[in-house]
């Protein structure tokens, strides 16, 4: 290797540092998306409310189901967070073992939290790059197969689930007009803040509706 046989590619707390970087990085990406989707989330919602007083409820039911994605989609990608944070704590303590030992460790908890992020979408570029420099620093090993934890769902009850939480939405945001009240609910809805005729628009429901729908379409992509 000569004189340049080392680089700073290869100064494992160099690399640590780069790898924070990084992770603080993919982080900020994913607050921003998370941000974004709410801001449509809350348009998607006075456009069902606006389409419940007019009692169109297959308007109601397509905005609904388009909340309900948009709500699933937050949740995994604040699950992502979890991971990019857990691996984040992990590069901290990599450098707390490189100060006493001389060279990084292998990690069983950034090799879980990376098999998972190398899945999702939004990072999966960066955590793929991220996980082959790992694998020459010996912080994990080979990465397993990405199927190893899928599993099959019955369709049915997949349906009857995205149908109840649905119900739920349409419950929440017509106060009780459309949908069915959650288990906990009493036969008396509660009132939704936020429900006032300042909310209402004159906006055309079908140009809305397929608005609403092409942004979200384009934020998950």
């Amino acid at each position: 290797m000569g004189l340049f046989g080392k680089s700073r590619e290869t100064d494992p707390k160099a690399q640590v540092n780069e790898w924070t970087h990084k992770i603080r990085k993919e982080g900020y990406q994913l607050d921003r998306q998370i941000n974004a989707i709410k801001r449509e989330e809350e348009k998607v919602k006075r456009t069902l409310k606006e389409a419940a007083k007019k009692g169109d409820k297959d308007v109601c039911l397509i905005l609904a189901k388009e909340i309900l994605s948009a709500r699933k989609t937050i949740q995994k990608i604040h699950t992502s967070k979890a991971h990019l944070n857990s691996i984040q704590l992990q590069m901290k303590n990599q450098l707390g073992v490189l100060r006493v030992a001389g060279s990084l460790q292998k990690s069983t908890e950034v090799m879980q939290a990376m098999q998972r992020l190398v899945r999702v979408p939004e990072v999966a570029a960066t955590m793929r790059e991220m996980s082959k420099e790992m694998m020459k620093a010996g912080i994990i090993e080979e990465m397993l197969d990405e199927t190893m934890d899928s599993v099959v769902d019955d369709p049915e009850d997949m349906e009857e689930e995205v149908q109840g939480e649905v119900d739920k939405i349409l419950w929440e945001l017509t106060e009780g007009q459309l949908g069915q009240a959650p288990a906990a609910v009493t036969d008396t809805p509660q009132s939704v803040p936020g429900t006032s005729k300042a909310e209402e628009s004159t906006v055309d429901d079908e140009k809305e509706l397929e608005e609403m729908q092409n942004r979200l379409q384009a934020l998950r992509g």
